[in-house]
């Protein structure tokens, strides 16, 4: 329990994670590249037409990890929001201002993809289905997150009233995920299960998962180096930070 409370709090430091940071990110790019480049291929060209929606159920590898990509940020956020409230670490705050909007354009992805994938499949580029709402709700949470912690001047209060919103808004995630189930809806049910067999081939699935973590990977990559920037600023003027940026135009 030492061990992880140490570990925790050494990760709080501004100066750790900017250090990290800086080690990590080129890996994660790394990573982003070598999944993006054969799903990309996969999904284009490697894998087959669905067999009922033809070349048009192409669109799925990007909608369907974007969609996901929406709903893991926004938990992220929700995450950072809820350690920001408790224990108060600066850079959990950071980490969920970064994220904001990265995860509204990972959602607005997946409303367009999804329209221009619902006008062939349903003859109509948006529906009021449940799972086009709620995920047009969440769309709504990231710029009102955007908008609330930009218009508060003070960083402290910027953060608070942020970490409120997002656990307010978390509600959402369940309706997004169980819309399907919940209601009598257009949109189809999930087709890639956790627990349970999966019903989609396999030749779908593989460049569906790369995709999936090649949006992971690059999350991840816009995170640390947009948070190693952010930490850098507001710790302008401690001696670590002024190293740290003398370092960095050498």
């Amino acid at each position: 329990m030492n061990r992880f409370v140490a570990w925790f709090h050494r990760w709080g430091s501004p100066k750790h994670f900017y250090d990290m940071s800086g080690r990590w990110a080129p890996w994660m790019a790394g990573l982003f590249f070598l999944t993006f480049i054969p799903g990309l291929y996969y999904s284009l060209i490697g894998s087959p037409p669905d067999y009922q929606q033809g070349e048009s159920a192409r669109i799925m590898y990007i909608h369907v990890p974007a969609a996901w990509m929406s709903m893991f940020i926004y938990a992220v956020m929700a995450i950072a929001g809820a350690v920001t409230l408790i224990w108060k670490m600066k850079l959990a705050d950071i980490v969920a201002q970064v994220s904001a909007p990265i995860g509204a354009s990972f959602t607005l992805l997946a409303l367009v993809t999804g329209s221009l994938w619902g006008k062939p499949m349903w003859g109509t580029y948006w529906v009021w289905d449940a799972r086009l709402t709620s995920e047009l709700i969440l769309l709504f949470l990231f710029l009102g997150y955007i908008a609330l912690t930009t218009s508060i001047d003070d960083k402290r209060q910027a953060a608070r009233a942020g970490a409120v919103l997002a656990l307010v808004g978390v509600v959402n995630l369940p309706i997004i995920h169980y819309s399907v189930e919940w209601w009598s809806t257009l949109h189809q049910p999930s087709t890639v299960k956790v627990m349970g067999k999966s019903a989609i081939h396999m030749s779908m699935l593989i460049p569906l998962l790369l995709m999936s973590f090649a949006f992971k990977f690059y999350y991840a990559w816009v995170v640390l180096i947009s948070a190693r920037a952010e930490v850098l600023d507001r710790d302008k003027g401690t001696r670590w930070a002024e190293e740290a940026a003398g370092e960095k135009g050498r």
